[in-house]
């Protein structure tokens, strides 16, 4: 496959919201955010896919350390930075951003409890904040307020996947909820680990998702009107994405024993609505 056809591929297979959102954008910026979103989804899989060993994952990620720079200096030899290479220039698109986010997946090495949010927050700007940072800059950024729109979404994207995920994350050995919050919620860590659907988990998932909605808000409060015709693909990706976490809360946060999703039909109607309206 050649570059772009790798990048199309490894994010139409992920089956994820954002991809819906990549349709409704003009061709050179699909393909350049296509070719970011694929880097993501390489280098987030890395961590799961060696559970068992640390150190062949801490050697995964410094290879891809090697590609991003590699790419900069202008020989990419991956075929997702060959996609990428032709778009840094045109879209500001910063090489500390992409090794920020190789760091982000690192932590997941490293950390698997984190005390409270000012550190969740950290985790999360490095694997969603700079996402968002990178994405509104391909959309067509032009106010230094949409960046703080940007990675406020990011946030709220990342808190959602929290909170969709905890079931699966702590079969893993991994629990993103802050530990200071579980506690005065007087939710265990064997609780998640046992699928222990009780009143207290659903008040603290009612606490996590009162949260995510708040930096919904507070990311659309930043984004200035010159800027929102342009960032139209992360109102389309906010718009499933804000649903999803409503559909969470409507079913009872059942997080622990299932995983909540949205139908595809589903998800272009948000996104085509999101699209005409803004």
């Amino acid at each position: 496959m050649l570059p772009d056809q790798y990048c199309q591929h490894k994010a139409a297979k992920s089956g994820s919201s954002f991809y819906v959102s990549f349709r409704f954008l003009p061709s050179e910026r699909r393909r350049a955010i296509t070719a970011l979103y694929a880097f993501c989804r390489e280098v987030d899989d890395i961590v799961d896919d060696f559970p068992s060993d640390p150190g062949g994952a801490r050697r995964k990620l410094d290879g891809w350390r090697r590609e991003i720079a590699d790419m900069y200096a202008g020989r990419p030899d991956h075929p997702i930075m060959q996609a990428l290479m032709p778009h840094l220039e045109v879209y500001s698109l910063e090489k500390k951003y992409l090794d920020a986010i190789v760091d982000g997946m690192e932590m997941d090495l490293e950390k698997k409890r984190y005390g409270d949010f000012s550190e969740l927050e950290r985790y999360c700007w490095h694997v969603a904040g700079t996402v968002g940072i990178l994405a509104a800059r391909i959309f067509g950024a032009t106010r230094r307020k949409t960046q703080e729109y940007a990675e406020k979404l990011g946030l709220a994207f990342q808190l959602t996947n929290i909170i969709r995920d905890v079931g699966e994350d702590a079969a893993r050995g991994r629990v993103y909820l802050p530990a200071d919050e579980m506690n005065v919620f007087g939710v265990s860590v064997n609780d998640l680990r046992n699928r222990r659907q009780t009143s207290a988990f659903r008040e603290l998932m009612q606490f996590q998702a009162k949260r995510a909605l708040g930096f919904y808000d507070e990311a659309f409060a930043l984004l200035p009107d010159q800027d929102r015709l342009s960032q139209k693909p992360g109102i389309m990706m906010a718009s499933i994405y804000r649903e999803l976490l409503l559909e969470i809360g409507r079913c009872g946060f059942p997080v622990l024993i299932k995983r909540v999703s949205l139908t595809k039909v589903r998800k272009f109607w948000l996104a085509w609505k999101a699209w005409v309206n803004g």
